[in-house]
């Protein structure tokens, strides 16, 4: 049956000035300009010498005042700027093709002139200066820029960032700064009140109330280009708009339950639904960051299928609760745990999973190495599996950054490259040249600055990925791929006599 045809506006909270506004009017034409006082009604007016207070006392566990008080003074405002030919604001990130169908075509596209300034939230987790926000209010920035609750203003560096969770941790040069302190979101229920703290249309420091309407949520944002992405978002029906993204959704002890990233809208403005990273994720994330420099990332090693009636009876299943195995990966830790297709994974380590969302989430806070009691059902009865959990690689093997040190080959200096130009250009590694007068590679045509990607048919990770692979050229000419700090890309021709 052929899905209708209607757009869903799951806009990311946080895009680039001007953006929204552009995008706001274009959907409110209609051959006509029409202004927004002719759309409100006159409220009431009366004087407050008229107005009476209420003897109403607000129960415990109902008075949003100190948890926006914790809160508050702990979500800072993060600004980015972007600049440069080949790199765009979200130019080249695998959600603009939804945002521009629905802001229009011109949505992402730089303007020739002049920066262009992105804005969006943050929220401080370690007094020392570490700050968690979206990986979309940050990815691709030239400048990363934190205001302070105070109105403090430091720039950041780019600590890391996971395009799958959609986090990023920043790190600032402070001390003594407040902090929030993670709260348990698998403790949520749904009905409960929780706040979001944000800066939502450069609006700082603003706070919205609302309750926990679903869980395990998921709304196929992240996934748009990326089939690794987890989603398993809280959703609530606290307000959030653009400049929400990377803010703190708290409960009523002020403890941080999840990072606010998306909206359901029509409008590109709050519709009554938001939604927002788990902290059991986000803490899992930024732990891994801190301590590897990449998140590790951990797969049971099956294709899963959302359960559903018609699934239910063409495979003949006793349940419509849990995620059905279609395949079992050779040489996973599914494989060599005994997990077959056609079983019903119902829980992870105690915890049940009744959907897709909510099996990737459990399996998201473990690392390449960890075991899981797996729960399912196979023929209707119910057993267990003691799976090790596995890596892309089918390897129990945990990724560490490189502490890569710079080289000197040929006459010219090899770099690493940061991390914050990494996500600027949307590279995962690469080797930056300067020198380049003094050097061989002058004769190409290669500028001081230019980041070398691929030599040939292999991929330059790190600086002394360029005298490996180099050194070995004997005779004829290779290609050299890179990207410039700006975005250009080039190719350059090698060889040696």
């Amino acid at each position: 049956m052929k899905t209708r045809q209607f757009i869903l506006g799951v806009a990311l909270s946080a895009v680039l000035g001007g953006s929204v506004a552009v995008g706001s009017y274009k959907l409110l034409e209609d051959g006509s300009i029409v202004s927004i006082e002719q759309q409100q009604q006159i409220p009431t007016v009366r004087y407050t010498s008229d107005m009476r207070s209420s003897n109403t006392i607000v129960p415990e566990g109902l008075n949003f005042i100190k948890a926006a008080q914790v809160s508050t003074p702990a979500v800072v405002h993060v600004k980015t700027e972007y600049s440069g030919r080949g790199s765009t604001a979200r130019g080249n990130s695998p959600m603009d093709p939804f945002l521009r169908e629905f802001f229009g075509d011109g949505f992402g596209e730089r303007a020739p002139r002049g920066p262009q300034e992105g804005s969006g939230s943050g929220v401080i987790i370690a007094s020392n200066g570490y700050i968690v926000t979206n990986n979309h209010v940050i990815d691709r920035a030239d400048k990363i820029e934190v205001v302070m609750d105070d109105k403090r203003s430091m720039t950041a560096t780019l600590v890391g960032a996971d395009p799958t969770t959609d986090i990023a941790l920043l790190k600032v040069d402070a001390d003594k700064l407040p902090t929030v302190r993670y709260g348990n979101s698998d403790d949520l229920q749904i009905g409960e009140w929780v706040l979001a703290v944000g800066n939502p249309m450069n609006l700082t420091s603003t706070v919205t109330a609302g309750i926990v309407s679903a869980k395990g949520r998921n709304i196929d944002i992240l996934r748009r280009g990326n089939e690794m992405a987890i989603e398993s978002f809280i959703q609530t029906d606290a307000a959030v708009n653009p400049g929400n993204s990377g803010g703190a959704l708290v409960n009523l002890n002020g403890d941080l339950v999840g990072i606010n990233t998306a909206i359901a809208s029509q409008t590109g403005s709050f519709a009554g639904y938001s939604f927002a990273v788990p902290s059991a994720i986000v803490s899992k994330v930024v732990d891994d960051l801190l301590k590897y420099g990449e998140v590790q990332r951990a797969l049971l090693g099956a294709n899963i299928q959302e359960i559903d009636a018609a699934l239910a009876k063409e495979k003949d299943l006793k349940t419509l609760n849990g995620v059905y195995i279609a395949r079992v990966t050779e040489n996973s830790g599914a494989k060599e745990a005994g997990l077959q297709i056609g079983d019903v994974i119902i829980a992870i380590n105690g915890a049940r999973v009744a959907k897709s969302s909510q099996l990737l989430e459990q399996i998201a806070r473990y690392r390449p190495g960890d075991k899981v009691k797996v729960d399912y059902l196979r023929a209707g009865k119910e057993k267990t599996a003691n799976v090790t959990l596995k890596n892309l690689d089918n390897s129990t093997e945990l990724v560490k950054r490189s502490n890569a040190e710079p080289i000197e080959f040929d006459g010219a200096t090899f770099e690493p490259v940061s991390r914050q130009e990494l996500s600027k250009l949307g590279i995962t590694g690469g080797a930056k040249i300067t020198d380049v007068n003094d050097s061989k590679f002058r004769d190409t045509g290669m500028k001081d600055g230019f980041i070398i990607t691929k030599i040939d048919r292999y991929q330059v990770k790190e600086p002394a990925d360029v005298e490996r692979h180099l050194k070995n050229v004997d005779s004829g000419v290779v290609y050299i791929e890179g990207v410039y700090p700006d975005g250009l890309r080039a190719y350059y021709p090698i060889g040696k006599e």
